[in-house]
């Protein structure tokens, strides 16, 4: 890597959930580091852990061992709160399921990352507007969710994404719900979007033709995350 400290970092991350009377190993021991504008790309098959790996990476949960660091920052050893305070400025997440608020339009909608930052002036309204008319909906701003594709929305979903200038995006199967023509367009889309932002990408995917396309590559079986040549 380029840049001698990761950017985004997991060392010996472990992760175990209880059934019934039943401990059930997600996770084991994974190590993934991320330098700074790198494409990485984690593939799985369904229950391979790949969601709850993200969840970790993203401070959404907590592993049951290991460490985590955004920056170089111990984020593992932060509170709930200085989590969440730091989550909206380190990171940008996009879902598979979109998570647009279906009542406001486009431009509302890439801006409420800024809005739970303390507030949209000026400069965060051109930026939104920037980041649509760079997604390819330039001229859709002020359309409802409801009237958008899905390849669409998750365009928007992409542009609420980068709102706030973050070193890493976390997307999580961001194809799932489209067809497959649609689907190589976002890919294509977070790859450019990325690395003109000199934003690090982090893709879980269980599609092996969109995980190829970035610059590294690993894949998650059983819990145990392996490099692909």
């Amino acid at each position: 890597m380029s840049d001698p400290t990761p950017i985004l970092r997991a060392a010996a991350l472990s992760k175990t959930y209880l059934s019934g009377d039943k401990t059930l190993g997600v996770l084991s021991g994974v190590d993934v580091a991320v330098a700074s504008g790198e494409s990485v790309s984690i593939r799985g098959e369904s229950g391979s852990g790949k969601s709850t790996l993200l969840n970790l990476l993203a401070g959404l949960d907590r592993p049951d061992a290991g460490e985590l660091f955004w920056g170089g920052e111990a984020a593992h050893r932060l509170t709930l709160g200085e989590l969440t305070a730091r989550r909206g400025r380190f990171l940008g997440m996009v879902f598979q399921a979109y998570y647009l608020i279906p009542e406001i339009d486009s431009v509302a909608n890439v801006l409420m990352a800024a809005r739970l930052l303390g507030g949209v002036g000026n400069a965060e309204r051109a930026r939104a507007a920037a980041l649509l008319q760079r997604v390819g909906l330039g001229e859709r701003g002020h359309h409802l969710p409801s009237q958008l594709s899905g390849g669409e929305r998750q365009r928007v979903a992409v542009a609420r994404a980068l709102m706030n200038r973050p070193q890493v995006i976390l997307a999580d199967e961001p194809t799932g719900n489209l067809d497959e023509r649609t689907g190589d367009e976002v890919i294509s889309l977070l790859l450019e979007v990325c690395a003109e932002e000199k934003t690090a990408l982090v893709l879980v995917t269980h599609n092996p033709a969109h995980a190829a396309r970035t610059a590294r590559k690993f894949s998650l079986h059983n819990g145990v995350l392996g490099v692909v040549a």
